[in-house]
């Protein structure tokens, strides 16, 4: 249904879409994600036809869209801050679409029941929309932009101003609600949670280009380089040299699945790759920090003889040799005090405390290494 070919929009000489190519196909649902300044918000407004390209095209249903209005685009577009007209109802609101493209009055009025039954307000169209929380108006503002029928819907940052526990809870109901409808979707946000729960296809930006996309899952398991793991909360990554199914690393030998890339390559080991076993096993570590999670416990581990967490007591050296190390129980590192923290997912009950001394091994199921 959408192509975009080598989009390109530059502000004062600098590209903030660098020739992006990307397509939407009827009924899928994307989510493009990335940090401020990716240029997500900008490749959205190319394509509602309200940011002029410098380059390329944006076609929709193979039809390219140079010279074509926003208003003639056949494009629903919801922004973050819901932009209701204050002055009318929500009844106003939400058939402002229909009335605006010739439809009858009974027409607006069945349009306008039907989608505030379908977004769980029947009943509310005499209210004002001053009275609504910010939940309710999240729902009158997505069927507004779904009132004319859209062949294409877009969401800006679409719960970006909501409470945790709401913006939880309505991600699985417009997932739902997607699906029920058969609509195609378009969104740009920068929470990763909201982009994995809601989308068919990610596609991660970074300075104006496609850094990564996937189905979540691939996304999630495989990232394309340090940029994307990093950016999807994973910090247990360092440079390190690949040979054969081990790796070199600033946290001793650790290894790496079968067919891994070889020579210097950034290596991400998940938190849940991260096996905590008694102090003078694998690599000795002392606990620098916890946080709960709710599900589990995140603990940092200072590898041992770099700073300890403050005010806790200098762990004792434990006085062995260096060894060479082995997949999944590594050697010392050869410069400890330059081995960054690790974090580790811990179950709630066997957590371990602030100072507490440790060993670690690596699950080889739970390490990637990065293109």
């Amino acid at each position: 249904m959408l192509s975009l070919e080598g989009a390109t929009v530059r502000f004062g000489g600098r590209a903030v879409l660098d020739a992006v190519g990307l397509t939407v196909a009827e009924h899928e649902v994307v989510c493009v994600l990335g940090p401020s300044g990716s240029g997500k918000s900008t490749l959205l407004r190319a394509v509602a036809g309200l940011q002029p390209l410098d380059d390329g095209r944006v076609l929709l249903d193979g039809r390219d869209q140079a010279g074509v209005p926003a208003h003639r685009r056949e494009v629903g577009l919801m922004f973050q801050d819901h932009q209701l007209f204050p002055q009318r109802d929500v009844a106003g609101n939400v058939g402002f679409g229909p009335r605006m493209r010739g439809a009858s009055r009974d027409e607006q009025r069945g349009r306008v029941a039907e989608l505030l039954e379908l977004v769980g307000l029947p009943g509310a169209g005499r209210r004002s929309v001053a009275a609504l929380s910010g939940g309710e108006q999240q729902r009158v503002a997505l069927a507004r932009a779904l009132a004319a029928r859209p062949r294409l819907l877009m969401l800006d940052e679409p719960l970006g101003q909501l409470d945790r526990s709401l913006r939880e809870r309505l991600v699985v109901e417009l997932r739902e609600l997607f699906g029920r409808l058969g609509t195609t979707v378009l969104a740009v946000t920068h929470d990763q949670g909201e982009a994995f729960a809601l989308a068919d296809r990610v596609v991660v930006m970074r300075d104006g280009r496609i850094a990564q996309q996937g189905t979540p899952l691939d996304v999630w398991q495989r990232p394309a380089d340090a940029f994307v793991a990093r950016f999807l909360g994973f910090d247990n990554v360092v440079e390190a040299t690949v040979t054969g199914q081990a790796a070199d690393t600033p946290w001793g030998k650790v290894p790496v699945p079968e067919g891994s890339a070889q020579g210097t390559r950034p290596v991400l080991v998940r938190p849940a790759g991260v096996r905590l076993v008694a102090a003078g096993e694998g690599l000795p570590c002392t606990v620098a920090a916890r946080t709960f999670k709710g599900t589990h416990v995140a603990v940092r581990l200072q590898p041992e003889g770099s700073a300890r967490p403050e005010g806790s007591a200098r762990p004792e050296e434990p006085g062995r040799p260096e060894e060479p190390g082995r997949p999944g129980r590594p050697g010392r590192p050869g410069r400890p005090e330059d081995a960054p923290r690790l974090e580790a997912a811990c179950a709630l009950r066997a957590a371990p405390e602030i100072g507490e001394r440790v060993g670690v091994e690596f699950d080889v199921a739970e390490i990637v290494v990065l293109g």
